[in-house]
């Protein structure tokens, strides 16, 4: 099976076709470092991926935010479409973004046999709904987008989701193609790397994390290097505008 390859300015290829963002989006996005491979499980004690195009995407629309009061993470409203899809919940049932409706709804992209990254940032996404008013934390729900359909079944993702938060995270998959579209809609990076002699391979992968308001806008990007205190004051505050 070919690598899927939708990174930004990977090593490998020319930077993707689908991003048709400004001349600033693109230029940001041709400076970026390349996509860094996922390390072995012992690499749990630091973050192995960076974020590709999160990062120059970050880069490029951080000015334009013009609130009273500065965001923590970045400002992508009116950069980045509204939540949208169609894919299969870690139920096994199909689930689309209309059901998160009125939710805010933090999306990130991973895989269940990711050896650093993706549990790491889970973690720290626990921390920011300790950080929550308990009203608030009712509110959030966090999708965890699958780039690995072929290994993620829905059972794979429903064990490795209640692992950390049977209450407020549910794991997503579906076919390649689907998981192919949502993530060139919202920029994400990802490539399945040579498979060893075991079979087992890995999937680079962007870390960023996307938040959307109630109404399933795009609000806000939180990248690899944002504090769980960052994440929560902001979630908060998109939360008091939505009441």
């Amino acid at each position: 099976m070919p690598p899927r390859d939708f990174s930004v300015g990977s090593p490998h290829s020319e930077p993707a076709r689908f991003l048709t963002a400004s001349p600033a989006v693109e230029a940001a996005a041709s400076a970026a470092p390349p996509v860094a491979r996922a390390r072995p499980a012992r690499a749990w004690r630091r973050p192995a991926v960076r974020t590709l195009s999160a990062l120059a995407f970050a880069a490029a629309v951080a000015g334009c935010s013009h609130e009273a009061e500065p965001w923590q993470l970045t400002d992508v409203s009116s950069h980045l479409p509204d939540l949208r899809f169609t894919l299969t919940e870690d139920n096994g049932q199909t689930v689309t973004a209309a059901k998160f409706q009125g939710k805010t709804t933090l999306v990130y992209f991973g895989y269940t046999h990711c050896p650093d990254v993706c549990p790491e940032t889970m973690a720290r996404l626990m921390q920011v709904l300790e950080k929550l008013p308990p009203a608030d934390a009712k509110s959030v729900r966090i999708l965890f987008i699958s780039v690995d359909p072929a290994r993620d079944t829905p059972q794979a993702l429903h064990a490795y989701v209640t692992a950390f938060d049977a209450q407020h995270i549910r794991g997503l998959t579906g076919t390649n193609a689907q998981v192919e579209s949502l993530a060139k809609r919202y920029r994400v990076a990802y490539q399945m790397e040579k498979r060893d002699p075991n079979g087992s391979y890995e999937v680079t992968h962007s870390s960023a994390v996307y938040i959307f308001d109630g109404d399933g806008r795009a609000r806000l990007l939180a990248t690899s290097s944002a504090t769980p205190d960052a994440i929560a004051h902001d979630l908060r505050r998109i939360i008091e505008q939505g009441a």
